[in-house]
């Protein structure tokens, strides 16, 4: 009503002028404009906002653009899509999401914590509720790690004081100083409220380098025996990464008391990626770029990439990190290819 109030004010010279039915009519009209036009179904369709209580993630799309956009990862998708829905999908969880994704560079990690905020928020790491820490920029020196706490605390608190909804993204986990993620430990954990806010719809993913090296020896153990890599289950590999992660002096998860007290829902391995995965990302980059797909092209790119072990070259060092700059090598073959077949 007060937003009424002052569009009336607004009017009062011509009202002056009016009969009394003008007048009521006058404010009748300037209320119901102002309630159209502070409802949140129009307001929010031009100023990004928090999602409603109820809002539900679509599990259809979701599910359809993990599997066209990250390769290799069936058990990352699996465990990410039910964890994810399953939050989603209730209406009174006892604590925040919180996903820790470990795994060597360039096998996904980043981008499966993109499509997930992009689902969330549609903005995606844009939106103003998803919240990206880097280690080193954000918290680069030893000696301030105490400032970084109260930083970090008052910085989440205040977020999710503004949209309970917030997503959190903490990248280079393995570069963090030991200790500094414990002082989120609070909003993590079952409390149904800290000084007053609630945490326990926010959503917390960390990213990791750190058990890469159990990850790709796991794999490595299953081709060798023959197995194929879709037989990898996650209780192959969580109760040997959280541990491993745990004791791990170059993680930020150091004897962490977020894994100490179980307040990390799922430690989710991302895999090495085959040839075959290289080829299916180079692909994607051709057609985001709106290139036709050159077969010829595909294997050149994915030649000059570089794979482990030493003999049997199965897996490569460097995930699909490099694809894009790879690619550029070839654009000028690639973008005659596309003229040619259009």
């Amino acid at each position: 009503m007060p937003r009424a109030a002052g569009l009336l004010w607004l009017l009062l010279p011509g009202l002056a002028a009016l009969e009394p039915l003008s007048v009521g009519l006058a404010i009748g009209v300037a209320s119901a404009l102002t309630g159209y036009l502070t409802h949140p179904s129009f307001y929010c369709s031009y100023v990004e906002c928090c999602p409603s209580a109820g809002k539900r993630l679509n599990a259809t799309a979701l599910k359809v653009q993990l599997n066209t956009k990250l390769f290799g990862q069936h058990l990352a998708k699996d465990v990410v899509l039910k964890a994810v829905m399953g939050f989603s999908s209730n209406p009174s969880p006892k604590k925040p999401l919180t996903l820790s994704l470990h795994g060597w560079a360039g096998t996904g990690k980043n981008f499966l914590s993109q499509i997930l905020a992009e689902h969330v928020h549609p903005a995606g790491l844009r939106s103003k509720f998803v919240h990206l820490f880097l280690a080193t920029l954000h918290f680069p020196h030893d000696n301030q790690v105490e400032v970084y706490k109260e930083q970090l605390q008052n910085w989440i608190r205040g977020n999710v004081s503004a949209c309970p909804h917030s997503v959190f993204i903490f990248d280079e986990m393995d570069k963090m100083h030991p200790g500094l993620i414990d002082a989120i430990k609070p909003f993590l954990d079952y409390y149904e409220q800290v000084d007053g806010v609630s945490y326990r719809k926010a959503i917390f993913i960390f990213l990791s380098n750190a058990g890469g090296d159990l990850i790709n020896k796991a794999a490595l153990d299953f081709w060798t025996s023959g197995k194929r890599r879709e037989e990898i289950q996650l209780k192959d590999l969580e109760p040997m990464l959280s541990v491993g992660v745990f004791n791990n002096k170059n993680s930020g998860l150091w004897h962490s008391s977020l894994i100490d007290r179980n307040l990390i829902d799922y430690f989710v391995p991302f895999l090495p990626l085959e040839h075959k995965h290289v080829k299916m990302c180079i692909r994607a980059e051709m057609i985001a770029r709106g290139y036709a797909v050159d077969e010829e092209i595909v294997q050149a790119v994915a030649d000059e990439m570089t794979f482990f072990p030493k003999e049997e070259k199965i897996y490569s060092d460097k995930g699909c990190k490099t694809v894009q700059a790879k690619l550029d090598i070839h654009e000028d073959i690639a973008m005659r290819f596309t003229k040619a077949k259009g």
